[in-house]
């Protein structure tokens, strides 16, 4: 019997043409980080465009910050980028405290940093796991996850809380860490050294892994400037530019650490194995900062003296801060009342997330999934 193929005319087979397919990846896939849409026109497994569309996560911080007091929004900052809650209230503090002229004591200082360099860390090792889930490694989640652990309790007994912690305050910090506290982040930086190259072992240099993600997604050097991005995604493109260097905040000119940059080790320079790669270095480099400010731990109080709700001077102030994924910064404009007159954030993720069309046109859809998981964006942040 004649196949179907054979039955048919040349006229017949010649008529034959593909035809452009709009696709919804999200909100709901596993892939996209959270409630993220992605509208993808594909042509087979051609990938011709691909357009976000966010806002599934909206929750109206902004303005909710202009109607309640200066302190009350600390709290609400630790759900922007829920996995990086101690670097948000910091970089909020932050810009209270410039607007209000208001002097953090150096012990708090320390301490801030100590906890924002912990939550960094906590934040790459949930970028390594999920990057390898992404991609079709389940085992580096779970080593990921089992070094976070140790943060996460170390948080606990700093704040009673393993995720949202509202431990940085206006002038300070929550409260101080004891000696046991001291000696858990120790333990910790032993611990996390020694497993680092297990990390690499496990997926840096995995021949699947380099396949999957060098020579894919490739930023250049311009490009990455012109679209704004920040953090990793912007150091992944060879520019070393960290926000800690640049514009120094809450003593970090007084830690010597490297900034990690792209060099097209497994591929071109600026691909998503150098985004990732950025991730993974930096993980030593907070190491070095907690360790010296550990070191160097200054006694004091923890806490300026403040009235319990703080007045600030009419004016405004833009800070801007190193978040895991970028320039976390917040523009406060003040007319002396308990509330402010404006909040705008510039939020990483949001930012970083405006190349994603740029990089999907021409790949194939699975490339699609290691671009969007390189960018490493936290939805929470992109719609605030």
């Amino acid at each position: 019997m004649n196949s179907a193929r054979e039955n048919r005319s040349p006229d017949a087979i010649e008529s034959l043409r593909t035809e452009e397919l709009m696709i919804n990846m999200g909100p709901q896939h596993p892939s996209t980080h959270g409630v993220l849409r992605l509208v993808i026109r594909t042509d087979g497994e051609l990938v011709s465009e691909a357009w976000p569309h966010i806002g599934y996560l909206h929750r109206s911080f902004e303005k909710i910050g202009e109607s309640v007091n200066y302190n009350q929004v600390v709290p609400y900052t630790d759900r922007l980028d829920y996995l990086a809650s101690m670097n948000n209230a910091l970089a909020y503090c932050l810009a209270v405290e410039r607007l209000a002229a208001i002097e953090v004591p150096l012990r708090a200082a320390y301490l801030r940093v100590i906890m924002a360099e912990l939550n960094r860390i906590a934040s790459h090792l949930v970028a390594f796991g999920t990057y390898a889930l992404d991609l079709g490694a389940f085992t580096p989640f779970l080593y990921g996850f089992r070094e976070r652990e140790d943060i996460l309790a170390i948080f606990e007994q700093a704040s009673g809380a393993r995720l949202l912690y509202h431990y940085p305050r206006i002038g300070g910090v929550a409260r101080d860490i004891g000696p046991d506290t001291v000696q858990a982040i120790r333990r910790f930086i032993t611990v996390m050294r020694a497993a680092w190259p297990e990390y690499n072992a496990l997926l840096s240099n995995n021949a699947i892994f380099i396949k999957r993600t060098a020579n894919v997604g490739i930023v250049p050097r311009a490009q990455a400037i012109a679209h704004g991005l920040t953090g990793p995604c912007l150091r992944g493109s060879g520019i070393s530019y960290d926000v800690r260097k640049a514009h120094p905040y809450s003593h970090y000119e007084d830690f010597t650490f490297a900034i990690p940059v792209g060099e097209g080790k497994m591929g071109t320079l600026g691909d998503c194995w150098d985004r990732y790669w950025v991730r993974m270095v930096e993980i030593l480099e907070s190491l070095k900062i907690i360790e010296q400010a550990l070191d160097g731990l200054p006694q004091g109080p923890f806490l300026a003296k403040l009235p319990r709700t703080v007045k600030v001077p009419a004016g405004e102030v833009y800070v801007p801060c190193e978040n895991p994924r970028g320039e976390l910064g917040f523009y406060l404009v003040a007319q002396g009342k308990p509330q402010a007159m404006r909040l705008k954030v510039r939020a990483p993720s949001f930012c970083n997330l405006s190349i994603t069309n740029a990089l999907a046109r021409g790949v194939l859809v699975a490339d699609v999934v290691a671009i969007i998981g390189s960018i490493d964006i936290v939805l929470g942040e992109v719609d605030r």
